[in-house]
């Protein structure tokens, strides 16, 4: 699969779902999850696709109806991230966030804006606790600003 090669060199493991999804119940209890539009990696098109975040990783499929033999179009392991934030300006397009990496930045579009806080919110949330060992009192709802100067 070459978008699985492709991810495993950028973000240094494999998205292949039986690899990187290490027994993540992604279809139960997520930390997050909704609709998303993204960019493709080869052929720039953007697509809306369902995004789960859970236990360090966020996962997107085709549609809303995941479950266990459901398999991820991709996997993004967020302790490889270094920042979320808004993108508006960047894509021009409202409600827009950017998730970068090492080597990369991804871009989204959320359905509002409040969408779009909720997500920069939960990822960055999980950037943090992944990146680092805390204590879970120590997490906090941390607004897109106050992400970036934490994860300097």
């Amino acid at each position: 699969m070459v978008m699985a090669s492709f991810w495993r060199a950028v973000l240094g493991s494999s998205t292949e779902p039986d690899c990187s999804a290490d027994g993540v119940e992604f279809w139960s209890n997520p930390e997050h999850g909704g609709w998303l539009t993204k960019q493709g990696e080869y052929i720039k098109t953007w697509r809306r696709r369902w995004f789960v975040l859970k236990q360090g990783k966020l996962f997107w499929f085709k549609d809303s109806c995941v479950t266990p033999a459901s398999v991820p179009r991709g996997i993004i392991p967020v302790s490889s991230c270094l920042t979320v934030k808004g993108a508006d300006d960047v894509l021009n397009w409202l409600f827009a966030f950017e998730l970068s990496t090492p080597r990369e930045t991804m871009y989204f579009i959320a359905d509002s804006d409040k969408e779009k806080e909720e997500w920069i919110n939960s990822i960055g949330r999980s950037i943090v606790q992944h990146s680092r060992s805390i204590t879970d009192q120590e997490i906090v709802d941390y607004d897109s600003a106050s992400i970036a100067s934490q994860l300097r």
